[in-house]
């Protein structure tokens, strides 16, 4: 008697959970938020064992902030925000997160030459572009040469989860940190069951797998002269990261002058060439973040260089008198396909 009850217990199971595999039906939705002063958006295709929506908000949502409590300048008890109050010389251990950021943005500060330096805070923030109130002045060459004196990527280096500063120097992960949360995400969707998604976090992207009718997911390199609507260029996406880089959003103007907010390190200043959109592709956000403001700051000719010999795959937009003329790496032709 207790076999068959057994028996008929376990017929019930199973036919619970065929029923449940033959009638799910996997749909594309998406949500998304504000976060790291910008917004986040995640689009993916539902599988029988892949979370609630509500739940895989709740779970992003709580990664994001983590990530910017961990390295946010603007918020004054970051982790990152306290290692800059810390005086030269300080040794702190730091976070899993934390290290792993500030150790890609110290690999590309050296590839870069220090054109792209993840301590540029003081000048970032003495043009008016950093936390606080912003009065859109120029700064004196005399506050410009006492900030870059703060300045030097070789100041701060890692051993383990170590990290400690020789100077009295100010990290800031502004250029590199969305494109980690892009990542974190990207891994918090997996952990619950969702391989097919695109996560976009103010503009840097992570795509995987494929859309609901099984094509490619598309992304879009926006046109400096047409604004969010008009796509100079779309992508066919799968299991890549595309992060963007411009100065055409983000600056002010000055008797007739306009300052970029991305600053080049080594003269203080904002750049004045005429890139003014970088798009770089790479397997982590993380690094596709970075990449895309080093190669900004670089300019178009060195930026290629830069690119070609590191194998990245950029592409680049430059203003010329009669309109926007391309440019791009070798290792970015495989994703030209219109």
């Amino acid at each position: 008697m207790k076999n068959k009850l057994l028996l008929a217990l376990v017929a019930i199971i199973l036919a619970t959970i065929l029923f449940k595999a033959v009638s799910f039906s996997p749909e594309q939705v998406s949500f998304s938020g504000p976060t790291m002063g910008t917004t986040y958006t995640v689009k993916y295709i539902t599988t029988a064992n892949s979370s609630s929506l509500d739940e895989l908000k709740s779970n992003v949502d709580s990664v994001l902030v983590h990530v910017n409590k961990l390295m946010s300048t603007y918020d004054p008890t970051s982790e990152l925000s306290e290692f800059n109050k810390q005086p030269a010389g300080t040794t702190i251990e730091a976070s899993d997160g934390l290290t792993y950021v500030l150790g890609e943005a110290l690999k590309i500060s050296e590839q870069s030459g220090g054109k792209y330096d993840v301590t540029v805070g003081p000048l970032v923030n003495i043009w008016g572009f950093g936390p606080g109130k912003h009065n859109d002045e120029v700064p004196s060459d005399s506050a410009i040469e006492a900030a870059q004196q703060k300045v030097g990527y070789q100041h701060v280096s890692i051993d383990g989860n170590a990290i400690t500063k020789s100077n009295d120097v100010y990290v800031d992960l502004s250029s590199i940190a969305k494109g980690y949360g892009v990542d974190e995400v990207a891994r918090t969707l997996k952990e619950s069951g969702v391989s097919n998604y695109l996560v976009e976090v103010g503009g840097e992207i992570l795509a995987s797998g494929r859309k609901l009718d099984g094509g490619l997911w598309h992304v879009g390199v926006e046109s400096p002269a047409g604004g969010h609507n008009v796509a100079q260029r779309v992508i066919a996406a799968s299991d890549i990261a595309i992060a963007t880089s411009g100065d055409y959003r983000n600056y002010f103007e000055k008797n007739g002058v306009r300052y970029s907010h991305t600053i080049d390190p080594t003269t203080g200043k904002p750049i004045t060439h005429r890139l003014v959109s970088v798009t770089v592709i790479d397997s982590t956000s993380t690094r596709a973040d970075g990449l895309a403001t080093a190669i900004t700051v670089l300019g178009p000719i060195e930026g290629l260089k830069f690119a070609q010999k590191f194998n990245i795959a950029a592409y680049m937009l430059v203003k010329e008198d009669a309109g926007f003329v391309e440019e791009y790496s070798d290792a970015f032709k495989p994703y030209l396909t219109n």
